[in-house]
């Protein structure tokens, strides 16, 4: 890993990676928020004997704690991976034998409904700035700023978790607290589906609406459990 230089400052728009997008943070949210939630269920189908405020709160933290981790962990990997991919790119079209397969190679790393809405023509002022991009990297590294961003991913999962654990910190009832932490958890993944909604123009409150639906049949498989 090089933490010499960041993905801004090697002047490479094969090295640079964009940041966590608010699709990326609201679906970490959304994630972490339906882990806690699953998993405060999973613990209290063990028994009431088990099902005291601190057993609720540290399972679901902990839990979060271990998904949050293997979560940036995997951001890193795709990072990686994605870099990597468009160095291959380049490479592959600097050493193209001519124009024609160099365009070729950018064709084919298109998607299908792009790819098949640009012409040759419209392909080689990109193929022409992919052969004379300068400098490239010998292989795909990860820089301080990728660390950054995996942690930034960390907190979203962990921090996520509190509106589900918090009632259990602050209530002695668990069953009462039970009732508020899934409350306030639906009321997040409202606002999580609001967002991505009018993020992917899918109509806000429909998207927000359906993932509250996807809250409530993921509490109600967990209360058929016994949870």
């Amino acid at each position: 890993m090089n933490q010499a230089k960041s993905p801004a400052e090697h002047g490479s728009p094969v090295v640079a990676g964009s940041g966590l997008d608010i699709l990326a943070r609201v679906s970490e949210m959304c994630f972490g928020l339906l882990m806690a939630l699953t998993f405060v269920g999973a613990v209290s189908t063990v028994g009431p004997d088990q099902e005291t405020p601190s057993t609720m709160w540290r399972a679901a933290l902990g839990c979060n704690l271990a998904w949050g981790l293997a979560d940036a962990m995997m951001y890193l990997l795709q990072t990686l991976i994605g870099r990597g991919n468009r160095l291959t790119l380049a490479l592959d079209t600097k050493n193209a034998p001519d124009v024609a397969a160099g365009i070729g190679v950018v064709r084919n790393a298109l998607p299908p409904l792009i790819e098949i809405l640009v012409s040759d023509a419209d392909l080689e002022p990109l193929r022409a700035k992919l052969v004379n991009l300068k400098p490239l990297p010998e292989r795909p590294r990860l820089y301080l700023i990728d660390l950054l961003r995996a942690a930034r991913v960390f907190l979203i999962v962990v921090l996520s978790t509190f509106p589900v654990v918090l009632p259990f910190m602050l209530l002695d009832d668990v069953p009462k607290a039970l009732l508020i932490s899934r409350v306030l958890s639906l009321a997040m993944l409202f606002g999580g589906g609001f967002a991505l909604g009018r993020y992917a123009g899918l109509g806000a409150w429909r998207a927000g609406l359906g993932m509250t639906v996807i809250g409530v049949c993921l509490t109600m498989a967990i209360i058929a459990l016994g949870g």
